[in-house]
């Protein structure tokens, strides 16, 4: 993957003054992740209790393998974003299998699908192979310093995403405060390693392991609280970067607001899902060490603080990205809660808990991006709207900019009113499940005091989200047709597809006026016959396949889990045994 990111880079430079080809680019990354994650479906049959890679550095598993293909499947659906345009001109009578394979349709595409749109004329976005790389990685590290060089490869590459945008000052200002801050957590990464290899004498996860099985034992040369100590300054660097609190306050203003809503939907999802997957083996690994003092307290506590702050917080904020940073926040409370107890159906409900809230992440900010899409064919008379900052990269950024949103389209409004009730918990959605098990898994353990603040704080964050609900379904949208959309029709032409020798790059830049003349004029020297002449209205103009596919399936998912629950449950059930039967 690496390899194939650097040549495609190199391959770039060749085309920079056709920024518009970076849109086959981020195909090729598709192309690669696709394989990759062919790949491991193919050998998860042939891993058993694991196998060691690279001298112990790296090592594959279950449970590695499952959230391998998780990530390839995320980053694929991610970078959908930038590899589709996403409008379409749909005219049902025109619409059929025959229609697309026979005939061409042809009309002015350059505004209508928004092909100069800045996310599509963005090569770079290639670096997310880099940091899915160092995702892979870190999952699957068996020794601390392959930890560190992991959560580096993927956080520089972070770093490089949030200032993508160059031309935008606030993406530049949050890039900044991410790297200075990224740097700084890694720093107490660094310092937990080098008191941990002092203390212990090895690198290795497996030799750490057996010291902590065997350390009560030999208290006459080793202090059992040294590698708590250790582990936990070592915990603090990656709840930093998973924004998880006391430790947060980088996130929701500084990153999540800032930069552009593709960039964030990158940010705010692979790098979690790779951290909390090493904590879940660290916390492995030292599940056997008990003395007055465990380093799982931290995480706990954390835990405690997240689901307060997240909730708390949240009530005031009326910036949507805001919102969704420290709802992120809250469920990172829930998820650090169950990663803490270490039972088996604990650790059943954080894999389940981690794989559906990044599902359901990933929607509401792939529909967040869509309603920003269709924004372009309104106005508003609202001053404060108007004077939105960095409006070209993320049209959304207010939650009154929802309002009535329902009105405009209804069926993208329902698909995020199923997100957001699933972060509230609402049954028989699948949030409502993943919070069912970690609760009971906590009650179960005897963390009641525990169980009763995430329960509180459940109720008292479902008041954030059903404010979305409230602007989107109960008030009437602000937002208004251009009347120069609303008054035009524009002009497009089916030819029979046989003759076809060029494509629709040729005509990108015609007027609307000039299509007919044009149009028939060249596709008459190529001996194309037309076969029809069609007017359409802005209303023809839809959202592309790709992005309205991922939508409707992940909104299924998410709607429909009571139904298809036994084999993902299962799949959590399998992974948690095996762990513990190793």
């Amino acid at each position: 993957m690496i390899i194939l990111s650097i040549l495609c880079l190199l391959f770039s430079n060749a085309v920079t003054l056709r920024r518009d080809m970076s849109i086959l680019f981020n195909r090729i990354a598709i192309i690669a992740l696709i394989y990759c994650f062919l790949h491991d479906v193919v050998s998860l049959s042939l891993i058993n209790k694991g196998v060691g890679l690279h001298g112990g550095l790296l090592h594959i598993t279950n449970i590695t393998q499952i959230f391998h293909i998780f990530v390839f499947i995320l980053s694929i659906l991610i970078l959908q974003l930038t590899s589709f345009y996403p409008r379409k001109v749909w005219v049902k009578e025109h619409s059929s299998l025959k229609d697309l394979l026979f005939n061409n349709f042809v009309y002015y595409r350059t505004k209508i699908i928004n092909k100069m749109g800045e996310h599509l004329k963005i090569i770079e976005y290639l670096i997310l192979l880099f940091v899915v790389s160092g995702a892979i990685f870190l999952m699957s590290t068996n020794d601390l310093v392959s930890i560190f060089l992991s959560i580096e490869l993927q956080s520089y590459g972070l770093y490089l995403l949030s200032t993508i945008y160059r031309n935008s000052e606030l993406a530049t200002k949050g890039g900044l405060t991410y790297f200075l801050l990224g740097g700084l957590s890694s720093t107490f990464i660094l310092f937990g390693t080098s008191l941990l290899y002092v203390n212990s004498g090895t690198t290795n996860m497996d030799g750490l392991c057996a010291i902590t099985s065997i350390s009560d034992n030999i208290n006459s040369w080793y202090k059992p609280y040294y590698i708590n100590l250790s582990l936990l300054i070592f915990s603090i660097g990656f709840l930093f970067k998973i924004s998880a609190a006391p430790f947060h306050f980088w996130s929701p203003d500084d990153v999540y607001d800032a930069i552009p809503t593709i960039v964030t939907t990158f940010v705010a999802i692979i790098a979690k899902i790779s951290i909390f997957i090493l904590l879940l083996e660290i916390v492995y690994f030292t599940s056997n060490y008990f003395s007055d003092f465990n380093w799982t307290s931290g995480l706990l506590m954390s835990s405690l603080l997240s689901l307060i702050i997240g909730t708390v917080v949240g009530l005031t904020q009326f910036r949507i990205k805001r919102l969704l940073a420290y709802s992120t926040i809250s469920h990172v409370g829930f998820i650090l809660l169950a990663l803490s107890i270490t039972s088996i159906e604990s650790i059943q409900a954080f894999v389940f808990y981690l794989m559906q809230y990044s599902i359901s992440n990933l929607n509401a900010f792939i529909i967040l991006v869509t309603i920003g899409f269709s924004y372009i064919f309104y106005v508003t008379d609202n001053k404060e709207h108007k004077e939105l900052l960095d409006k070209n990269n993320s049209p959304v950024q207010l939650i009154s900019q929802l309002r009535g949103y329902f009105y405009v389209n209804p069926v993208l409004a329902l698909s995020l009113a199923i997100t957001i009730f699933s972060f509230v918990g609402v049954p028989p959605l699948v949030g409502f499940f993943a919070k069912q098990m970690v609760l009971s898994a906590a009650l179960d353990s005897g963390y009641i005091f525990l169980s009763l603040v995430a329960i509180l704080t459940s109720v008292v964050g479902a008041v954030y989200y059903l404010n979305i609900i409230k602007e989107i379904f109960f008030y009437k949208p602000e937002y208004k047709i251009n009347s120069l959309l609303k008054n035009r029709k524009f002009y497009s032409y089916i030819y029979n597809n046989n003759g076809l020798l060029t494509n629709s790059n040729s005509y990108i830049h015609i007027n609307y006026e000039d299509l007919e003349k044009y149009s028939k004029s060249y596709f008459y020297n190529y001996k194309n016959v037309l076969l029809k002449s069609l007017e359409f209205e802005y209303n023809n103009i839809v959202m592309t396949s790709p992005i309205s596919i991922t939508i409707s399936c992940i909104t299924l998912i998410i709607l429909l889990f009571i139904l298809i629950n036994q084999e993902w449950l299962s799949i959590g059930t399998i992974l948690v045994q095996v762990l513990f039967n190793t």
